[in-house]
This record gives structure tokens, C-alpha cells and sequence, in this order.
């Protein structure tokens, strides 16, 4: 399941997509200094754009719900078939995710994207921490379309552009919306063998 995703967006793009679609994200007032990342792993901090009582807020969140019980590891992944969101949804912007194959290390790492767009957003859900100290993310997942099928079991939900304000405001039904892409919507390239 996908557990290193990177994230090369410049701020301005962020902007500038988001504006063109009419999604009313409040920003913050100075410019976050983003700095492209090749990889970005569970616990680390991201940008994210969350749904709240106001509306759709960009932030930066620790990716990972803290563990249901002590010693585990956390939830970055979360099945989404036959669930409902009512709240907590998110969009998860990125510009590849990472999957890996074979049983001994160094595995092999495929590098996904998605074709003819330089970022994208994954379906997520985001919540305040128990102890208080914040608030973190986790990722949608569904049956791998095929694209990943020959790489991987499940995949991450990538959601197309037009539906990211649907997942934000509940428009639609998330069995619309929680899908695998169809084929040949991914770019996959071998990184490492």
C-alpha cells in the first residue's frame, strides 16, 4: 500500500488550480515556503486541503491517524469500499506516489503518475489527534484499476480534477467519487530494480 508519496507543487499553482476550479480554499496570508520532496513518508508533514465547518482549508498535516492500540503503527492507508465520509474529507495533492515489489530489500520501486497533469490530489480524510497535539491524514484506498493491478493489490483513490470540490463538499455519493482510475490514466516508470 502506498507509503512514500513526493510533492513538487509550487505555491502559486496551488493557487492558481484551485482558483480555476472555484473551490473557495482560504490560504494562508503569507506564502508557506514548500520545498519540492522526492518522498514523503508516514508521520511526515504535508500540505492538504481540508474540509471544515468554514470551508476548505489549506494546511500542513502529519500523515498518519495515531494507532487504535499501543505499538502499531499508524493508519496511513484506510479502506474506503462500502463506507460513508460524512466528514473529515480532504485532498491530498501530490505529483507521484511510490509502490514497491518483491520480498527482499532493496525492492524494486515503481514510480506512478498521472498522465497529462503534473500533480493530482488523493481522496483523504483528516481529524484532530486524541492527545491534542494536532491534527494528521490518512489516504483513501480501493481495488487497484489496472494501471496498478500488475504491481499491487490495492491502490490509492486518485481523484480527476473535476470531482476534487464534489469530495470536499459532499456533492456526490463517495461510491461515485471512490473509484480506481481507468486504464491508461497512470504513468508507470521502474526507478529502481
Amino acid at each position: 500500500m502506498c507509503n512514500d508519496f513526493g510533492n513538487h507543487i509550487p505555491y502559486d499553482e496551488y493557487l492558481r488550480a484551485f482558483g480555476a476550479l472555484k473551490i473557495p480554499v482560504r490560504f494562508p496570508k503569507a506564502a508557506p515556503n514548500l520545498e519540492p520532496r522526492d518522498d514523503i513518508w508516514p508521520t511526515d508533514v504535508a500540505p492538504v486541503v481540508c474540509q471544515t465547518e468554514d470551508g476548505p482549508v489549506f494546511m500542513a498535516l502529519r500523515w498518519g491517524f495515531p494507532p487504535g492500540r499501543p505499538k502499531a503503527p499508524p493508519v496511513i492507508n484506510f479502506r474506503s469500499e462500502a463506507r460513508k465520509f460524512p466528514k473529515g474529507r480532504c485532498l491530498v495533492p501530490a505529483s507521484h506516489f511510490f509502490e514497491f515489489t518483491g520480498k527482499k530489500s532493496p525492492k524494486t520501486k515503481w514510480q506512478f503518475t498521472k498522465a497529462g497533469e503534473p500533480w493530482f490530489c488523493f481522496a483523504g480524510l483528516w481529524r484532530a489527534t486524541p492527545d491534542g497535539s494536532g491534527a494528521a491524514f490518512t489516504l483513501l484506498t480501493t481495488e487497484p484499476g489496472p494501471d496498478v493491478a500488475p504491481i499491487h493489490d490495492r491502490q490509492v483513490v486518485i481523484l480527476n480534477r473535476d470531482d476534487w470540490s464534489s469530495w470536499l463538499d459532499l456533492s456526490r455519493p463517495e461510491v461515485a467519487l471512490l473509484q480506481p482510475l481507468p486504464a491508461g490514466s497512470l504513468h508507470i516508470e521502474q526507478i529502481r530494480a
